[in-house]
């Protein structure tokens, strides 16, 4: 990371502070991740009601504006993170979050701005495709890997733990956020939710980052973990005389690097088609809206409970094994789905989907930083969000011609359990030494 353009000692030296200043950083990044929702498939989903009616688009044309919104914002993603290895956390985060709120506002006015140049179907889908391509940048992308990268570099020892811990408040922030976001449309109509929200990012939470993130321990002449300077390790290389980071180039042609990011990302497909058609995938197992929606409750439960034992368990050992377990949790979600009819399908569903999902929380917080080292962080994960963020794209409207073509999701579910298995194969063949 280059050398900081704002001073690390304005406002106050964080050396002045009687606790260690990591905690601050935790706090930041847990606010980051749980802002980001505007960005985020369930975030925008509630509003997708009032959005078709203000703009006259059926629900396939707004889905499709989502998608390609989605899937122009990944093509970026990399580049972002390049952003973030030059300019640090305390750069990025703010500014993420203030043009996230621009394009929330953006947003919130898309009818009118629509109708003032001049109206029709199709100036309205390039309008909202355009908000969609924002947010979904910003948010999902920019401020949520922003955030996530921001803690990694404060705690070593407990890095795993300390990642669940944010985990376990994300998982249940974002299981409430559609609750939330319904009762601020009942009270405040789609287009004061939306101003409130972007009031808060804009304002409040990145005028906080600015002030209070700092962008890691040694340009504070601090250690991580809180550490005495004399139990410090070496900086450079490795006590073996391996380098500590990998570059982009070098991560782009590793097979380790493709590995986990197919596998973060099949969840991304997988997760993200569920969540999008939630409610028709349990009409066809002959389940109602309510038990559908009811389905996020346990799942979060399952999720943040394995999240959070498996970070603990995460500083203590490879990662690889933690990436195997998620991948068979997938394949049992996956087959709980397909038996949604059946009360243990749908129990093999919650565990599955839900467990998986807490590991996918550790790999995705752990994995990078461990086998490519922290020099090009932004970078590297920068490409494995814009991987995530592309399946995230394809995998409701994969879901939708599965419906189409066979009048079920059946097929689409059993192709991705297929590249499920595949990957947990791979398993077998790729590896490689973590690096912390």
């Amino acid at each position: 990371m280059s050398k900081s353009l704002i001073n690390p000692q304005w406002p106050f030296d964080i050396r002045r502070v009687p606790f260690f200043y990591g905690w601050v950083i935790l706090l930041l990044s847990t606010a980051g991740f749980l802002l980001s929702v505007p960005g985020q498939t369930m975030g925008m989903a509630v509003f997708t009601d009032s959005l078709i009616d203000a703009l006259g688009l059926s629900r396939t044309q707004l889905s499709l504006a989502y998608l390609v919104g989605t899937v122009a914002s990944a093509l970026f993603l990399t580049r972002a993170g390049i952003w973030y290895d030059r300019f640090g956390p305390r750069v990025m985060i703010p500014l993420a979050s203030v043009m996230l709120a621009l394009m929330v506002l953006f947003i919130s006015t898309v009818d009118w701005i629509a109708a003032a140049l001049g109206g029709g179907n199709t100036l309205s889908f390039l309008c909202i495709a355009l908000g969609y391509f924002g947010v979904r940048f910003w948010g999902q992308g920019v401020l949520t890997s922003a955030s996530r990268n921001a803690l990694l570099l404060w705690f070593e020892k407990r890095r795993g733990l300390v990642g669940g811990v944010r985990g376990v408040v994300v998982s249940l922030g974002f299981s409430l956020a559609p609750l939330l976001l319904a009762w601020m449309i009942s009270t405040m109509g789609w287009r004061g939710a939306l101003w409130f929200m972007a009031g808060f990012i804009g304002l409040v939470f990145s005028l906080l980052a600015f002030i209070f993130l700092r962008n890691s321990p040694q340009e504070c002449e601090v250690l991580a973990d809180g550490r005495e300077p004399e139990s410090a390790p070496q900086n450079g290389a490795a006590s073996d005389g391996k380098p500590t980071s990998f570059s982009l180039a070098r991560a782009k042609t590793n097979a380790m690097f493709w590995l986990v990011s197919l596998s973060l990302s099949i969840h991304a497909l997988f997760g993200t088609a569920i969540t999008f058609h939630i409610v028709s995938i349990f009409e066809l197992a002959g389940r109602d809206s309510a038990q559908a929606f009811g389905y996020f409750l346990p799942s979060a439960i399952a999720s943040t409970t394995v999240n959070l034992l498996a970070s603990w368990q995460a500083d203590k050992h490879p990662l690889k094994p933690f990436l195997i377990a998620m991948l068979c949790f997938f394949i049992v979600g996956g087959y709980g789905l397909l038996e949604l009819e059946n009360n243990w399908g749908y129990w093999l569903m919650v565990i599955g989907i839900g467990g998986g999902g807490g590991l996918w929380g550790v790999i995705s917080n752990l994995a990078f930083i461990r086998y490519f080292g922290p020099a090009n962080l932004g970078a590297i994960s920068g490409l494995c969000t814009s991987v995530m963020v592309f399946a995230s794209a394809i995998g409701p409207a994969l879901f939708s011609l599965g419906l189409d073509f066979s009048g079920s999701y059946g097929a689409v579910q059993l192709l991705c359990m297929a590249a499920i298995a595949a990957l947990l194969a791979a398993t077998f063949f790729i590896d490689q030494p973590e690096l912390s």
